[in-house]
């Protein structure tokens, strides 16, 4: 839904409240086991004190909470610790993935002057030879630098190509036509200050040069000295694969019928840059409150289950893993109803997002799975109910769902915002900054705890425990079924199906699939 027809349907939302045409929540009328009272338990004071103790480890872990550090595993023993004290069993579901060691990430500009710059080898780059490349500056007569016709009148052979990130082009095209135009290595700036620019090629792109991505403060400096004349530089990117070990924190309800499963998710792994805290700590910290407040129900219909995935940040990793496994195990994907994925709940410059199943605003890059709208529909409806303007973003799979859709399980999600520019628009619905980022301090050391927006989160929170509650009731409206059913789904419970091959349950091992920004 677009921003205008979302204050379309909030004012026509009003106009009925106020009529007394929507009947007030059932709350209202003393019911203790409805959505509404079940989000009254789960508070932003709750969640801020566990991202109070997520900042707390970040601070004595080398200022993060990285996968592989041990900042995550302390990360994770909080989540177990909770998790424990309200009568789950939690599971530690291991994998092993290729990991890319860095052994050297730098370009040294030699004339007119050296200086040295920090720069990011995208995934799926070739590396350059341990001496590194040495060469003359080039740049597009387009800055963009997209296809051929940027650099018609450049002679690039030979060179290192200087490129700006945007224009709606991917970094593989950049790169290819550097390449096309004779360049042997090309470096792309980012359009956004302070931003160090994370990359990929993607598979099978053609790209056969190093690429590797740089801040907008390199690509201006190295522009100026372009001015006045040649500039040459020493482009050395390189690294080697090693195998690694991480691991999922898995738990779920004693209670609810075993064929129809409700799955919730957030990674718990922070960027080696910063502890963190918005991204992703929100998500972690709401999702470990509405367990510790759902554990008290006694009257929910399916087994809801709650993973804290590791290695998000490397890749998608560890969500990857779980679900290639679950796919390789007859009948397990078939019982997850539907996954809800909550990755940045409190960005400072906040907009309330949710996954747009529907494309009724943008047209999903990938397939959306049956389900997912109807899904989509327990927020939108939630926010609706309650007066709350929410925006749509993009459905791309782009966080821990992807996974999930790719082996066709409904999803939905929250999001308030990384590194996308808020507008004025978004400014008229939810205030804050136009012109900047929705979160500032996305992928860096600020990402800390004083940086969340409570009040964004506290819309979040709310709306993650409505959704979870209504969906612990009854998934009909997503794949028609309803009703308690039999059993109940408990990891070790002798009527479990499914045991993984590390002596729990559920602990799925698979291929990776690496994910990162392409544009």
């Amino acid at each position: 839904m677009t921003a205008r027809r979302t204050l379309a349907a909030l004012t026509a939302a009003s106009a009925l409240l106020v009529s007394g045409a929507i009947a007030a929540p059932a709350s209202a009328h003393g019911n203790p086991n409805t959505p509404e009272r079940f989000a009254e338990k789960v508070t932003t004071q709750a969640v801020m004190r566990h991202l109070q103790a997520l900042q707390y480890v970040a601070d004595r872990n080398d200022g993060n909470r990285a996968a592989l550090t041990p900042g995550y595993e302390a990360s994770a023993q909080y989540v177990e610790r909770t998790l424990k004290r309200a009568g789950y069993k939690t599971e530690r579901d291991y994998f092993t993935f290729d990991l890319d060691v860095v052994d050297a990430e730098v370009l040294l500009q030699n004339t007119p002057e050296a200086a040295s710059f920090v720069v990011d080898q995208m995934e799926f780059s070739s590396s350059t030879p341990d001496t590194g490349l040495t060469a003359d500056l080039s740049v597009p007569a387009n800055a963009f630098g997209c296809d051929a016709t940027a650099w018609e009148g450049v002679d690039a052979t030979g060179t290192i190509a200087l490129v700006s990130r945007g224009n709606a082009c991917p970094f593989a095209a950049k790169a290819l036509a550097a390449q096309e135009a004779g360049a042997i290595g090309v470096v792309i700036y980012n359009n956004l200050p302070e931003t160090e620019l994370f990359g990929t090629l993607g598979e099978d792109s053609g790209v056969t040069i190093p690429a590797a991505g740089t801040t907008l403060e390199t690509g201006q400096a190295l522009f100026e000295d372009l001015a006045a004349g040649p500039v040459n530089v020493t482009l050395d990117i390189r690294s080697h694969v090693e195998e690694a070990e991480s691991f999922n924190v898995i738990a779920e309800t004693k209670r609810g019928r075993d064929d129809n499963v409700v799955m919730l998710g957030a990674h718990l792994d922070s960027v080696e840059d910063g502890p963190g805290i918005n991204d992703n700590g929100t998500g972690s910290a709401a999702l470990l409150e509405v367990a510790v407040q759902l554990a008290k129900s006694k009257k929910h219909n399916n087994t809801v289950r709650f993973a804290w995935w590791g290695a998000e940040e490397l890749g998608l990793i560890g969500s990857t893993e779980y679900v290639e496994e679950l796919a390789t195990q007859e009948g397990e994907l078939d019982r997850i109803a539907t996954y809800l994925n909550f990755d940045m709940v409190g960005s400072p410059n906040y907009v309330i997002g949710v996954y747009d199943a529907d494309q009724s605003t943008y047209e999903a890059p990938v397939e959306v799975p049956a389900g997912s709208i109807e899904t989509e529909d327990v927020f939108t409806d939630y926010f609706d109910s309650i007066g709350q303007p929410w925006v749509d973003t993009e459905f791309s799979g782009r966080s821990d769902y992807q996974a999930f859709i790719v082996n066709g399980i409904p999803a939905s999600g929250l999001f308030t915002g990384a590194d996308d520019i808020k507008t004025a628009e978004e400014v008229a619905l939810f205030g804050g900054t136009a012109g900047i980022p929705q979160d500032p301090n996305y992928h860096s050391p600020e990402d800390d705890i004083t940086n969340v927006d409570t009040t964004a989160l506290g819309i979040m929170v709310k709306a993650i425990a409505f959704a979870t509650y209504s969906l612990a009731l009854d998934t009909s409206a997503i794949n028609g079924v309803s009703g308690p059913g039999t059993g109940h789904g408990y990891p070790g419970h002798p009527g479990h199906p499914g045991k993984g091959r590390h002596g729990g349950t559920l602990a799925p091992q698979g291929t990776q699939e690496g994910w990162e920004r392409a544009a």
